[in-house]
């Protein structure tokens, strides 16, 4: 890497600017919908079970067009085999292309599994093979098709032993998830799910880390060796630094957060091209999903944006500042507030029971006017038609 004498500064507004526009939400969320060319721009989209309007998936892609519908990520997976699911952070779905760089993965997932005494049910291959064989003559089973055939208690959590193989199957890629339904996750042999072209590609594993930590930047606009790694989770601290090293072109930036505090980082070489090229974003006033590539890192959101969120799904009722489910409120380059929303779709209505405006923030009816419209879009995606309010709008 080039070391220069003097880093890029980047303004927070123009980090802002950039940060946005990378993560495909500058633009207004109208238009043409291409839910892969979605998908490939943001590298992949986090999948996720709790639908409290919309499952996470849906809702991030939602949010880069709201002309989306939930059944176009399904057709995706189980008819276009367009991408494919496997574990970066967490489960995601992939574009199919990038198969080739994940192969590696596959292998880490073995080699950590092993060394660690995990997944040990997992180790008989007399069961892996009996599961495998029942999926070739059968076709893409779930779960719950399959027996262990155990008897007495089990441990608290304790999964059964055909679970535990073909999850193990699944992390290591000799499986992989032919559909969904209703969230379940159907397995086939790998072979049937991946198209030859892609499996049939070898790559090394320096071409695969050159790719994931290239595309990983590419994708984040500007971000530190940590962020580098952590955005595909495919990759070691070391391998990193290597990485880097190799790569002479690259930016040394200094970014300037939302308090003016300032933090050193790496861009591409094309990084001023870029900020020049960073539309100002939409005034639309957006709901964003707790799990949004945007936002999932909270550090650096508050880092660049001041704003302090935090998920509290995993937080005891009694100790919640906010709430279960709260979605964060974006408008322009600023997160404005909060809110907590649930859609019953049974009575085909979204209810609101809590609003939150930030610090700062004056809730003018004009905000409001734009909350309430956003909320009758999101109501459309979880085909519902009313917004019931159970709570009174910030005061202006």
């Amino acid at each position: 890497m080039a070391t220069n004498m003097t880093a890029l500064r980047i303004g927070n507004r123009d980090a802002r600017r950039l940060w946005l526009a990378s993560h495909g939400l500058a633009a207004t969320p109208t238009g043409p919908l291409d839910v892969l060319g979605t998908i490939r721009r943001l590298g992949f989209v986090q999948l996720d079970s709790i639908q409290i309007v919309a499952r996470a998936h849906h809702h991030i892609l939602w949010s880069r067009n709201q002309n989306y519908r939930e059944r176009k990520l399904d057709q995706l997976l189980a008819k276009d085999r367009a991408v494919f699911e496997h574990f970066t952070h967490d489960a995601s779905v992939l574009p199919v292309e990038f198969y080739p760089v994940w192969t590696r993965q596959f292998r880490r997932h073995r080699e950590r599994f092993q060394s660690k005494g995990w997944y040990k049910a997992a180790m008989d291959p007399d069961l892996r093979a009996r599961l495998k064989a029942r999926i070739a003559a059968e076709g893409p089973l779930c779960t719950s098709a399959f027996t262990s055939g155990e008897t007495g208690p089990r441990a608290m959590w304790e999964r059964p032993p055909h679970k535990v193989a073909l999850d193990y199957m699944w992390h290591v890629g000799e499986l992989a998830t032919a559909h969904r339904r209703n969230f379940t996750k159907y397995y086939d042999l790998t072979e049937r799910v991946i198209p030859k072209v892609y499996r049939d590609e070898r790559l090394g594993d320096e071409e695969q880390i050159d790719r994931l930590c290239h595309s990983a930047l590419d994708r984040l606009g500007f971000g530190s060796q940590g962020d580098i790694r952590r955005f595909w989770e495919a990759t070691e601290v070391r391998e990193v630094a290597d990485w880097v090293a190799r790569t002479p072109d690259l930016v040394e930036v200094e970014v300037e957060g939302a308090d003016r505090s300032v933090t050193r980082a790496l861009a591409s070489p094309d990084i001023e091209a870029r900020l020049a090229e960073a539309p100002a974003p939409t005034t639309r006033l957006r709901i964003l999903n707790p799990f949004d590539p945007a936002v999932r890192d909270r550090n650096r959101l508050q880092r660049l944006f001041g704003f302090d969120y935090r998920n509290e799904i995993f937080v005891p009722a009694a100790q919640r500042i906010w709430g279960y489910y709260v979605f964060p409120l974006l408008e322009g380059d600023r997160f404005v507030g909060r809110i907590e929303a649930k859609a019953d779709r049974k009575r085909g209505t979204l209810c609101v029971s809590q609003l939150w405006a930030e610090p700062r923030v004056r809730w003018t009816p004009a905000r409001q006017a734009k909350l309430e419209a956003e909320l009758e879009r999101f109501a459309r995606l979880a085909e519902c038609t009313q917004v019931d309010w159970a709570c009174a709008p910030c005061p202006a």
